[in-house]
C-alpha cells in the first residue's frame, strides 16, 4: 500500500503534524478524488506511530489505479471540494 508522504488538511481528524495517522485511507467516490476517510471532531485519532497508506482507491479512471489498488509510490492529500483530496490523482 503507498503512504500518504504528505496531508494539508490540518481540520482533518487523522491528521497530525502535516502527516496522515489512519491506518489506511479510501480515496473518490467517483468522479471526485476525495478521501473518503476525512473527518473532522474535536479530538486527534489514528495510532499516532503509523503512517497513514491508502488501502483502497475507487478512482478507475487514475493512471495510478489498478484493480481499486493505488499503485502511485506515494500520495499527497490536500485541502479540496470534498474537504480533503488526493492531489496524486491524474486521469488516465
Amino acid at each position: 500500500m503507498p503512504f500518504i508522504n504528505e496531508c494539508a488538511v490540518e481540520s482533518c481528524s487523522y491528521n497530525v503534524g502535516a502527516a496522515c495517522h489512519a491506518l489506511a485511507i479510501t480515496v473518490g467516490d467517483p468522479p471526485h478524488a476525495q478521501c473518503d476517510t476525512f473527518f473532522v471532531t474535536s479530538f486527534k485519532g489514528g495510532d499516532p506511530a503509523a503512517a497513514g497508506q491508502v488501502g483502497a482507491c475507487k478512482m478507475t479512471d487514475c493512471r495510478h489505479n489498478s484493480r481499486l489498488e493505488c499503485q502511485a509510490a506515494g500520495i499527497v492529500v490536500g485541502p479540496g471540494q470534498g474537504g480533503a483530496d488526493c492531489l496524486t490523482y491524474s486521469p488516465r
